[in-house]
């Protein structure tokens, strides 16, 4: 299974809003739950929200429920993250992996992607 490509990251102010996108190219993709994460240098990764397989389900890190919402669409295989009122404390590299079920552990987690920057200035 090929890993996940992120896209969609960038420089954005205070308040801003960015949409990251998370895409695969295996068939496996509509069976597995989606998983966002983020990163900082120095840091451990941290669960920011994730998706089940239908996205009926979905979970959220409590500090940013209300600005993001992740969703999927198993068609074209992409599970995008829209964040808004973006705060500099949200600066980090953003990554995707795939998992069995829905969980905030990154290592339930395989098939991470590169990341993506994002960088809210403020």
């Amino acid at each position: 299974q090929a890993p996940l490509v992120e896209s969609g990251g960038g420089l954005v102010r205070a308040g801003g809003s960015l949409r990251l996108s998370c895409a695969a190219s295996g068939s496996f993709f509509s069976t597995y739950c989606i998983g966002w994460f983020r990163q900082t240098p120095g840091k451990e990764r941290e669960f920011v929200a994730a998706i089940n397989w239908s996205g009926g389900s979905t979970y959220n890190f409590d500090s940013v429920k209300g600005r993001f919402t992740i969703s999927r669409d198993n068609a074209k295989k992409t599970v995008d993250l829209q964040m808004n009122d973006l705060e500099p404390e949200d600066s980090a590299v953003y990554s995707c992996a795939v998992s069995a079920f829905i969980s905030r552990r990154s290592t339930d987690y395989s098939n991470w992607g590169q990341g993506t920057q994002v960088t809210v200035s403020s």
